[in-house]
């Protein structure tokens, strides 16, 4: 098998489908957590596309319903706020699935999703997509509860950023990051597979970047956490969890 991140799709289209049948599969992501007869059919729906780092994969206000299944690489999913800024909602990865609501509902893109760095994707026409969970009940099951999972996110991301100082909300999202995207590491703690610079991190957390610096500071200084260009690496896990004021696991 072949860990997604250590080995390089080939360009041709029957190189990259028997390279799709040996990825180990992040078991956050959807592909992941569905069954191996799931995960081949869904894989074998629509066509390859690659999409360079800046291209928008979906935008919002968008019309088109296609589905696109992450196959290599990271995008970010960032909406207009009612003052004309950009706000960033979430990231996701290889074995995670873009663009479901709409293929699902034929209504507006509710966010645009760009990719960071080079992109491989399979792109499906909704009506692919559809007869695909039609015919597979447990496939249709992940994909609500992924949905369930997003929406979830959502809420709770505003109902946060609300009440809670921005410290809290940093300790939070890296604790959503950690369980989206996070990694053992062979020198203890966990690293987030998660290549975001700190303005994006301050976006995600939905405050001004010195604030948010701040409180990375603080968790650096208290060795709950360290960072690098583009990197974030969690050293004590209960820490960081007191620091969100959540209890700790």
């Amino acid at each position: 098998m072949v860990r997604l991140g250590s080995g390089e799709p080939p360009d041709n289209e029957a190189g990259r489908g028997e390279w799709l049948r040996r990825v180990l599969w992040p078991e956050q992501t959807l592909l992941g957590r569905l069954p191996d007869r799931s995960r081949t059919e869904l894989l074998e729906l629509g066509g390859f596309r690659e999409f360079t780092s800046g291209t928008p994969i979906v935008r919002e206000g968008d019309q088109t319903t296609f589905v696109a299944v992450l196959l290599r690489g990271w995008t970010k999913v960032t909406a207009l706020t009612e003052t004309g800024g950009v706000a960033l909602l979430a990231v996701r990865h290889g074995g995670d699935v873009i663009g479901e609501f709409a293929g699902l509902d034929s209504q507006p893109r509710s966010a645009t999703v760009t990719a960071v760095g080079s992109v491989l994707a399979k792109v499906i026409r909704n009506e692919e997509f559809a007869g695909y969970l039609a015919r597979d009940p447990v496939a249709a099951a992940a994909i609500s509860r992924s949905i369930v999972a997003k929406t979830r996110f959502s809420i709770r991301r505003r109902v946060e950023f609300a009440g809670c100082p921005v410290a809290v909300r940093v300790a939070r999202v890296l604790l959503e990051l950690d369980r989206a995207y996070g990694i053992d590491r062979s020198k203890g703690g966990r690293a987030l597979g998660v290549p975001l610079a700190q303005q994006e991190l301050a976006a995600l957390v939905g405050a001004h970047d010195p604030t948010v610096h701040k409180a990375l500071r603080v968790l650096r200084r208290d060795r709950v956490i360290e960072t690098g260009y583009r990197r974030v690496a969690i050293l004590d896990m209960s820490a960081l969890e007191t620091a969100a004021g959540l209890p700790s696991s």
